[in-house]
């Protein structure tokens, strides 16, 4: 579970921002919560905002922090991290990144900063018991663990660079069981849906369809939900080799001929109606390809209660089909606990039907520095729990929406 998640000077976020999957003190769908210790954890929350006011910002800022994570101990000496600060505020001041979890039923804080491109502090500390206790805090490339893991990180010394975090090197270079589970959270738990990354879902749904008869099974449940009267799909994979067009033309004649001589993995799926089958990649369209890319995952995700992060799921898809996806998803019948966070523009989903009130945020950006500001329709007072909140959002009572003064006669008749 994502507890808490806080960062700042991040591409458009300069000053800190909170964002809290904790439940409040409202008694509306409970449904919608977990008990966790003395608190209640929600299972979702939507992201609401104009174009350029920072959501997909944000949801980077949680991809940033699993990738550091995931693949520092990669970073080779004279490698600088791709730190993203604000226009105003630069490298020379600090990006900050916070976040709270939970993973194997224990509460873990992680956080580091970094400055000119590089890691100045980090942190990790684990609730056993409820009680905080220090697994590591380290200042520059110079670090202490706590009594429980004295002489347990000795081999990080010798690995450990300022380009590189010690959660990163200590996963990789030590057997603590509380630093392994600390590391899979963010490279198996914490999943993160790009649109520009949707092919590599698409590739792994369709190994799924081929080796995994449960889930192609609940895939065709799912699609005939949907309205996608699906009996079937066969999907085939084998070896291609890549062709010279496939190749950038930038590259030198060397690599282009090794490249050509490696084989790649090919994927052909028949797509099986009543009356007739298509061809996924030639006939289908691309709302279709995009459902057989994301419902393997988020079966994936359900199952194994993982925290999806997901930017624009809307793109390319009925509003209908996202209403239904957002309802599979959340009334899934879950033997672990799924979170969702979705940042979106479809307003058809904003209702206080779907969501509680401290499950709707909004980020706005702030006239002064044009940096982002994020908050959630909870910190509103007189929010009626009828209250139309799509129509609310669009009027403009909540902010976060874009302030058009066209007058395109005016415009036209100029030029």
């Amino acid at each position: 579970m994502l507890l808490e998640f806080s960062c700042s000077n991040h591409k458009s976020i300069k000053e800190p921002i909170v964002f809290s999957m904790l439940a409040g003190t409202d008694e509306t769908n409970l449904d919608k919560t977990k008990h966790y210790e003395k608190y209640r954890v929600l299972n979702s929350a939507v992201i609401y905002g104009a174009n350029g006011s920072g959501k997909s910002n944000f949801l980077s800022a949680i991809s940033f922090v699993k990738r550091l994570v995931s693949n520092s101990i990669n970073n080779q000496p004279g490698d600088w991290i791709r730190q993203n600060p604000h226009k105003t505020a630069g490298y020379e001041q600090d990006s900050i990144y916070r976040i709270q979890f939970v993973t194997n039923d224990v509460r873990y804080v992680f956080g580091f900063t970094l400055n000119n491109k590089l890691i100045t502090e980090e942190y990790l500390y684990y609730f056993p018991n409820n009680k905080q206790t220090k697994i590591f805090e380290r200042k520059g490339i110079d670090f202490h663990t706590g009594r429980s893991f004295r002489n347990k990180l000795t081999k990080c010394k010798d690995v450990l660079k300022p380009n590189r975090l010690l959660l990163s090197c200590a996963a990789n270079f030590s057997s603590v069981p509380e630093i392994e589970a600390a590391f899979r959270f963010f490279k198996e738990d914490l999943v993160i849906y790009d649109n520009n990354l949707s092919d590599n879902w698409l590739r792994y749904s369709l190994i799924q369809l081929k080796q995994n008869p449960q889930t192609k099974k609940l895939f065709l449940q799912l699609m005939q939900d949907l309205g996608l009267r699906l009996k079937d799909v066969q999907v085939e994979i084998g070896a291609a080799k890549l062709e010279e067009t496939d190749i950038p033309p930038i590259l030198s004649e060397e690599i282009k001929d090794q490249l050509m001589q490696e084989t790649i993995p090919s994927f052909s799926a028949s797509v099986q109606y009543e009356q007739f089958d298509t061809d996924l990649f030639l006939e289908e369209s691309g709302g279709v390809r995009k459902l057989f890319s994301f419902l393997c995952p988020m079966i994936d995700i359900i199952i194994h209660g993982k925290v999806l992060v997901c930017d624009e799921l809307e793109s390319g898809l009925h509003e209908a089909i996202v209403s239904g996806l957002l309802n599979m998803f959340l009334n899934a019948d879950q033997k672990h606990f799924a979170q969702l966070i979705l940042a979106t523009h479809d307003t058809s989903i904003l209702d206080l039907k779907l969501f509680r009130r401290d499950q709707i945020w909004f980020t706005e950006l702030r006239s002064s520095d044009r940096s982002t500001d994020l908050y959630a329709l909870a910190e509103f007072k007189g929010v009626r729990k009828d209250e139309n909140i799509a129509r609310g959002y669009i009027n403009g009572k909540y902010g976060a929406i874009p302030m058009l003064n066209v007058d395109f006669a005016r415009i036209i008749s100029s030029t």
